[in-house]
């Protein structure tokens, strides 16, 4: 089976650039960047990040507005956050090196075992095993595992079974080694062995799949829980003042922590316009007045289909509309069109920004 793998891998391997060079360095922002992101969405995210951040010290280093603008559209914002203190804890402890031994990879910011076993075995062709949601699927068909793949026992038995598959007698050799099977095993799940309709009459080892000879590619892996998704509603603001904009810096503890953002809030906080504007008022001082909606954005957040409904509004203090050189809290600032263009924003914000093209604010101006 391993022999056929390979085989299949040699000729059929996509040209990706951490396979190109596999420093470990590479190989671990790969293996973040991949997290819950296709590949084909990450290639040019991967290829910018390291022309911005070739080694670990650079990324140490890096201003973390910067980061977070260089990661806009990946999503799931925490990863890069990691990445940056994992960075910072190499340079400190590691003297800007990537560690040796899989448990000071382990015990990186934002690595768990699968992840630490990817970058030891792909970058160093360590006989580490790895098990993720192409080879769990691959390896449940490969035994026939009816039980779910997410349960603890299921889980036991696949991680054992990657690790048994590993070659050892050629550990020198990468394309023969952990290195090179972990990663077939992977483009097998990725190209072949899909989730839905396997492409069985294509896979190289089909004729040892316990799933295929029993009929059961369609069933296994056993059913996974879906994600139950629960709506939820947000109110968003546009407050101007002299073709600029407020935004704030979203506190640690809130989600897309780090960005900037435009004044946004939803249940508790703010369920309707009336508790936004108390809401508001309550961040910033004076009086919040919210107008017409100027645009209604629907989109996905974890586990979370939210509806955004963005608005006009005015904040007034002092029985005055706040000016842009007026004081403002702490993590709130004014901001031009083009000044927000180099800021770190959610996909929303950013369109949110989009909206605020020349004629849209001729038409604040008339309001």
């Amino acid at each position: 089976m391993r022999k056929r793998l390979l085989s299949w891998f040699s000729d059929n391997a996509r040209d990706l650039p951490w396979r190109r060079d596999h420093s470990p360095y590479r190989v671990w922002i790969s293996e973040i960047m991949c997290q819950q992101t296709q590949v084909a969405t990450v290639l040019p995210y991967f290829e910018r990040f390291l022309s911005t951040y070739p080694t670990i010290r650079d990324l140490a280093d890096a201003d973390e507005s910067q980061l977070m603008r260089m990661w806009e559209g990946l999503g799931y914002y925490r990863r890069a956050r990691s990445l940056h203190a994992a960075a910072k804890k190499m340079v400190e402890e590691h003297n800007g090196e990537f560690p040796e031994s899989f448990d000071d990879v382990l015990a990186l910011p934002g690595i768990g075992r699968y992840t630490a076993g990817a970058i030891q075995s792909i970058s160093r062709n360590k006989a580490f095993p790895i098990l993720e949601g192409n080879t769990q699927r691959v390896f449940s068909r490969w035994i026939g595992l009816t039980v779910p793949p997410t349960e603890k026992v299921a889980q036991a038995r696949l991680w054992e079974l990657s690790d048994k598959m590993l070659p050892r007698r050629k550990a020198d050799d990468r394309s023969n080694g952990p290195a090179g099977f972990n990663q077939a095993a992977m483009e097998l799940g990725a190209l072949i062995c899909s989730p839905r309709s396997p492409k069985c009459d294509e896979c190289p080892v089909a004729t040892m799949c316990h799933a295929n000879q029993m009929g059961l590619q369609d069933e296994i892996p056993g059913k996974i829980s879906k994600v139950q998704y629960e709506s939820r509603t947000e109110l968003a603001v546009v407050i101007f003042r002299d073709d600029r904009y407020l935004v704030r810096t979203i506190p640690e503890g809130v989600r897309f922590a780090g960005m900037i953002d435009f004044p946004r809030a939803g249940p508790p906080e703010a369920a309707d316009v009336v508790g936004m504007e108390s809401w508001l008022a309550d961040q910033l001082g004076g009086d919040v007045r919210i107008g017409m909606c100027l645009k209604t954005i629907k989109h996905a957040v974890t586990r979370y289909r939210m509806t955004l409904h963005v608005h006009i509004g005015e904040w007034i203090a002092d029985g005055d509309r706040v000016a842009e050189s007026g004081p403002i809290p702490d993590s709130w600032q004014w901001a031009t069109v083009d000044e927000l263009a180099d800021m770190p924003m959610s996909v929303t914000g950013r369109k949110i920004v989009r909206l605020l093209d020349r004629p849209q604010r001729s038409l604040f101006s008339e309001l």
